[in-house]
């Protein structure tokens, strides 16, 4: 049985219970806090953490834990380049493939742009102890005997989603819609989503760029990947995003440059006699960036790039600690007051305290 002792009890006005000096709450260690029988409404000083519990039925919760303000960067997978097959599998090898898009790229960091000409976004303000889903997308497939490449997976953390860039399309082929869209040689290019990417480019020699965070394809030249966007978010100014680069008709000599931020470049074409084509580049990882198209070849297909793994990386005042949670990889170092927490890959949970 609990015992209320006190030296005095005094009158007050109104509906209200007086304390002349500070409250003073029953101190428990943290192992001891686990070990008590406890209802709902319950409330002790954890002597550990060094602040209030309540319990809330069922766990024991930190009393009006502030509220813990972070920065982010999140990066979609970019799309696969397109290979020089038609998505039928057969007929003219000599046209190039179209690259893959970037991945869709939100930032809140520093007032910095988000991708396809977006604002910065708005940090999000989190709650301790409390799990926030973190994913990092996977580069999309390159375009092979089916042709097209495939599009980038999306990348996720909290309430924010980007989107995986479009992938490039095969010979004569369609490319893909996404974070930024898909390049495509004489056909139709991919768009990007708003405020994430550009779109692709169409062209005929060499074939159609993807676009980047930070431009459309073909911008730079024709089918060349469109550039990504830098950021400061890990302290030194780092580009990310890159669009893939077209590839080069057949008996096309040279290698098309992917886009600034680490686009895959375009393979060179080449007829049989002269030892084959090249495939497309892929996407570098962990930024997001499309892969480059394949190049043509009379010979017989060459493959596109694999698109670029993205990635989440979070900014918050180092007096705060991050857990990752089981399925994630990621690392965290010190910047000034801040702490910067990079997650390379997986699906998991991160919370922070």
């Amino acid at each position: 049985m609990s015992t209320l002792e006190t030296n005095a009890i005094g009158k007050y006005s109104g509906n209200n219970v007086s304390v002349d000096d500070s409250l003073n709450l029953k101190s428990y260690t943290t192992t001891q806090m686990n070990a008590l029988t406890s209802a709902a409404g319950d409330i002790i000083y954890n002597s550990t953490e060094t602040v209030p519990y309540y319990y809330n039925g069922s766990a024991w919760q930190e009393l009006a834990a502030p509220p813990i303000t972070v920065s982010y960067l999140v990066i979609a997978g970019g799309g696969g380049g397109g290979s020089n097959r038609p998505t039928s599998g057969s007929g003219d090898y000599w046209e190039g493939g179209g690259g893959g898009g970037a991945g869709g790229y939100r930032n809140s960091y520093n007032s910095e742009t988000s991708g396809g000409g977006g604002s910065s976004e708005t940090d999000l303000v989190l709650v301790a102890n409390t799990n926030y889903t973190v994913t990092v997308g996977s580069g999309g497939a390159r375009g092979y005997t089916t042709g097209n490449g495939v599009n980038g997976n999306n990348s996720v953390f909290a309430t924010v989603t980007s989107t995986g860039g479009g992938f490039g399309g095969g010979a004569l082929a369609n490319a893909g819609t996404g974070g930024s869209g898909g390049g495509a040689r004489s056909a139709t290019a991919g768009s990007g989503t708003a405020n994430q990417g550009y779109a692709g480019s169409n062209s005929s020699l060499p074939a159609g760029a993807g676009g980047g965070a930070g431009e459309a394809g073909g911008t730079d030249g024709t089918g060349l990947g469109g550039d990504g966007l830098a950021s400061s978010i890990t302290s030194s100014s780092v580009t990310r995003a890159g669009g893939g680069s077209g590839g080069n008709y057949k008996n096309v000599s040279g290698i098309v440059a992917g886009g600034d931020g680490g686009g895959g470049a375009g393979g060179r074409g080449a007829e049989s006699s002269g030892g084959g084509s090249t495939d497309g580049a892929a996407g570098t990882v962990n930024t997001g960036s499309g892969g480059g198209g394949g190049g043509g070849w009379s010979g017989g297909a060459t493959a596109g790039g694999v698109g670029g793994s993205g990635t989440v990386i979070l900014r918050y005042v180092n007096t705060k600690t991050i857990t990752i949670g089981a399925g994630l990889t990621g690392t965290t170092a010190t910047d000034g007051s801040d702490k910067v927490t990079t997650i390379t890959a997986g699906t998991g949970n991160v919370s922070f305290a």
